[in-house]
């Protein structure tokens, strides 16, 4: 048998397994923005998809440090364990930390609270002016498709004009892996490295390398009350109204938005792989049974997405 005869046999025993090819896929889109856009940086805030996706830029360029920035925009209405847990990690990974805050810009008097209490749309502006304020052209965040159906509809490298807005039919297209990476005038590049990863393959992720994360996304006893067919936590920020009964039980969150638009699940699983067990048995997105901010329209996170929201 030659040479190239054995070459070929081994190449076809080699397979990656379906967690190895998602995270070469996203370390290759890691790589390729850093190498083709000059303003680099990467949202970050704590939850689960941003501390997979900073486990993701850590391997990308280890041993070497980071090369670029993270980035949150904080409402004011956060978790206290996820905004400790942020801090911690930025902390242990040595990466500089960019806060765009909306409680300063309610401040400020640039944008205005909704009459509900939410902060969820007027993080838009506050995300725009830290952009522009940090001169970045290529901001890389953790949606994926399969949390709802505008992200469903958008590509890797999602191009944004220069007011920062997404205009859904007019999308580069990425045919076999190849992206489109040249900027007009103005114009910036929102980047999603684990499009194509699941809610599933997230929790597999985690606990095959045990990537750390806030508490409250394993099972925990909590203050929780009823509203909408979703079970809030009591929270200085999300208190509960005339007849809705207060109850302690056992819950963990399946997504971490603001305290006030975010509800728990009820839960007995405490580790990785107890929560990946449960997620492959739920016919319901984790935004579709826990976000109270996509509840208000069919069309409530494509009319964000197109005003310049993640």
């Amino acid at each position: 048998m030659t040479v190239t005869q054995n070459s070929r046999r081994a190449a076809l025993r080699y397979r990656l397994d379906q967690l190895s090819a998602l995270e070469a896929e996203s370390i290759f889109i890691i790589r390729e923005v850093v190498a083709e856009l000059e303003h680099p940086a990467m949202l970050f805030s704590g939850g689960k998809d941003s501390a997979v996706m900073l486990h993701l830029a850590s391997k990308a360029f280890a041993p070497a440090a980071i090369p670029f920035p993270m980035v949150h925009i904080d409402t004011g209405h956060n978790f206290k364990e996820v905004l400790e847990f942020r801090n911690a990690e930025v902390a242990r990974r040595g990466v500089r930390l960019v806060v765009g805050s909306v409680q300063e810009a309610i401040d400020a008097g640039s944008v205005a609270q909704e009459k509900n209490g939410s902060r969820n749309r007027i993080q838009t502006p506050v995300l725009l002016e830290t952009i522009e304020r940090h001169r970045f052209n290529a901001l890389m965040g953790g949606a994926r498709r399969d949390e709802e159906k505008a992200r469903a509809k958008e590509r890797i490298f999602s191009f944004r004009d220069e007011f920062g807005q997404w205009d859904p039919k007019n999308q580069r297209p990425e045919l076999w892996g190849l992206f489109n990476t040249r900027l007009n005038h103005g114009e910036s590049i929102r980047v999603f490295p684990i499009s194509n990863w699941t809610e599933l393959d997230i929790w597999n992720y985690i606990a095959r390398e045990k990537i750390a994360l806030p508490s409250i996304y394993y099972a925990h006893e909590r203050e929780v009350f009823e509203r909408n067919g979703m079970l809030f936590g009591v929270h200085e920020f999300c208190q509960p109204l005339d007849g809705e009964r207060v109850s302690v039980q056992t819950v963990r969150y399946r997504t971490v938005g603001d305290a006030s638009l975010t509800a728990a699940v009820r839960s007995e699983a405490s580790t990785a792989e107890e929560i990946a067990n449960e997620v492959a048995q739920t016919h319901v997105t984790e935004r579709g049974a826990t976000r109270g901010d996509d509840q208000v329209s069919e069309a409530a996170m494509e009319d964000r997405k197109k005003e310049g929201y993640f």
